[in-house]
């Protein structure tokens, strides 16, 4: 890969992930098999991912300065990525996050309130920003975010945006409308074009569509590419989708190669998706093992 310094900027969380027998319907119950905890939130798992990747990566976010933020804040520096833009709130509390995964790999979230979003547009560095060759946002407060690819944008540098689960809740059209590539699950994907916050179309943009299993397909002003995946036994798709950014975008930013990037974002995903918790430490060589399975 080439040397490329990517900046993310969103939700910084710890993870505990109950391993269960089923996900439990209403009055139902589950049994818990194991329990671990880890970093999470998607910021920080794209992150953790570019620089296994060897992607020269930085953070904004924020956390509490409790023991959950201080083990969050130290698996990030183990995994490379540089703290300087990371807010550490004094009294606050870090969002756990509770992943409750199934035999088949499926996923159930339960969060607390914590301070996953205490950066605010007054917080920004923009100097920190405008070092970077590349922004990618993910979920935040709505202004924050499009500060952010404001400052970027104004900059020349490329921004990236996977708004996550609320987008239809949120406000997120002035962000979107600066973002070079735009990442969506296919549901989300339907919200997007309900609220129509791009002006329905791709011709200045890439919209990459995720679709679990079956792959991910790219909508860029060329056309569609399409890529099927890979067949992997799912263990926990938790990070699933952050592993597919930080693999298209290690790809993209190299070479602007949108069918390379779908395939090594695909391995990536799979890779994550076929071992246990929302970060499995990438690397080159663990993903290309992918490839050849």
């Amino acid at each position: 890969m080439n040397q490329v310094t990517v900046l993310t900027a969103g939700h910084v969380n710890w993870d505990v992930t109950l391993r269960v027998d089923r996900l439990p319907e209403p009055d139902g119950e589950a049994s818990i098999r194991s329990q671990r905890g880890s970093g999470g939130g998607s910021a920080a798992n794209v992150a953790a991912a570019l620089a296994g990747l060897e992607v020269e990566t930085g953070l904004i976010g924020s956390v509490g300065d409790d023991d959950n933020g201080l083990l969050a804040r130290r698996e990030l520096e183990g995994a490379g990525v540089s703290l300087g833009g990371l807010r550490v709130v004094e009294g606050a509390e870090t969002v756990v996050k509770y992943l409750l995964v199934d035999e088949t790999g499926s996923v159930a979230v339960l969060g607390n309130d914590g301070v996953n979003e205490a950066v605010t547009p007054g917080d920004l560095e923009p100097a920190r920003i405008r070092a970077a060759d590349h922004v990618h946002l993910t979920g935040q407060r709505p202004d924050t975010a499009a500060a952010i690819a404001q400052v970027a944008s104004e900059a020349g540098i490329t921004v990236s945006f996977d708004p996550g689960r609320r987008l239809g809740d949120r406000d997120y059209g002035d962000a979107l409308a600066l973002a070079d590539v735009v990442f969506v699950t296919d549901r989300e994907a339907t919200a997007l074009l309900e609220t129509d916050p791009i002006g329905g179309g791709v011709d200045d943009r890439v919209v990459v569509v995720t679709c679990g299993a079956d792959g991910a397909e790219a909508y860029t002003p060329d056309g569609a590419v399409v890529h099927a995946g890979f067949d992997v036994e799912p263990v926990d798709t938790a990070g699933a989708g952050d592993a597919f950014a930080a693999g298209f975008l290690a790809t993209w930013l190299e070479d602007g190669d949108i069918d390379r990037a779908l395939a090594y974002g695909n391995a990536c995903g799979a890779l994550t998706a076929s071992r246990a918790g929302a970060r499995s430490r990438l690397t080159a060589t663990a993903v290309e093992r992918v490839f050849t399975d």
